[in-house]
């Protein structure tokens, strides 16, 4: 499934504030604790990254170029 950043921000919102209760347009979920509300900003989080790995927007590792030189003795 597709998430998105909104989202992910309703739920952490839901957290802070201590509810079970988040909306998304037209959609109401309600938790049965705060593990399953954990849980639930987990898999946002991983579908975020899995989705910016599949179009490129997550950087990959940093590279480094190493050049050493001598005079040739």
């Amino acid at each position: 499934m597709a998430y998105t950043e909104v989202q992910l921000q309703a739920l952490e919102s839901a957290l802070a504030k201590g509810e079970h209760r988040v909306t998304f347009g037209d959609k109401t979920v309600e938790y049965r604790s705060v593990d399953d509300l954990k849980a639930a900003i987990r898999e946002v989080k991983r579908g975020l990254l899995q989705q910016a790995a599949e179009t490129g927007l997550l950087p990959g590792a940093p590279r480094q170029i190493r050049v050493t030189t001598s005079k040739g003795f």
